[in-house]
């Protein structure tokens, strides 16, 4: 990733602003992957951005052709505004690959979570370690992006070497903050994962 950024003697902020804001899209794709991983508790983040072709227009996210509720810890429903849309939404769902079968009564659609194995549940956690260690990737080449920025800038002389050490402390702090977000984000879901 080229960064267009113009470091100047003493200015923090125009170093800091952009390198936060590089490694908040790594936490919030890694908040998108986690919002993926079912825990067996339902919640409607878990199908509010599937995508629905109705009316023969373009695809439009669930969440705003109906109304989506998780009224117990295994049980989501759908209720759409326009009842004729029912087979849509249903083949949406069919198509997302989330592994439940929706059914319906003309008026709600019920989507019943299964219980999850413990076998399954060990799986899942594989799975959130591997995607906690792309994430951990991710800002680790962020931190190496910025890093090339502040040595080219001192072997340039556009920053003194005073400034260049205190943009190394300013990154490291930085990307410890952010891996320490990334940790914690893990062990909330493990702890989701792991509880029965």
């Amino acid at each position: 990733m080229a960064l267009d950024i113009q470091l100047a003697e003493n200015d923090i902020k125009s170093f800091q602003t952009p390198m936060e804001a590089e490694m908040d899209k790594s936490i919030k794709h890694f908040e998108g992957e986690l919002i993926k991983i079912r825990t067996g508790r339902a919640h409607t983040s878990l199908v509010e951005n599937i995508e629905v072709a109705a009316y023969g227009a373009a695809p439009m996210a669930l969440k705003g052709l109906s109304v989506l509720a998780a009224p117990d810890a295994r049980l989501i429903t759908i209720q759409p505004w326009d009842v004729s849309i029912i087979p849509d939404i249903e083949r949406a769902i069919g198509n997302a690959g989330i592994g439940i079968t929706p059914r319906n009564d003309g008026r709600i659609i019920r989507l019943q979570l299964p219980e999850i194995s413990t076998d399954r549940r060990e799986e899942l956690v594989k799975v959130l370690g591997k995607k906690l260690e792309e994430c951990k990737v991710s800002l680790r080449n962020t931190r190496k992006d910025f890093n090339n920025l502040i040595r080219d800038a001192k072997k340039d002389k556009t920053i003194s070497e005073n400034f260049h050490n205190r943009l190394e402390d300013v990154l490291q702090k930085i990307t410890d903050k952010f891996v320490a977000k990334a940790d914690e984000l893990a062990q909330k879901k493990k702890k989701e994962l792991t509880t029965i």
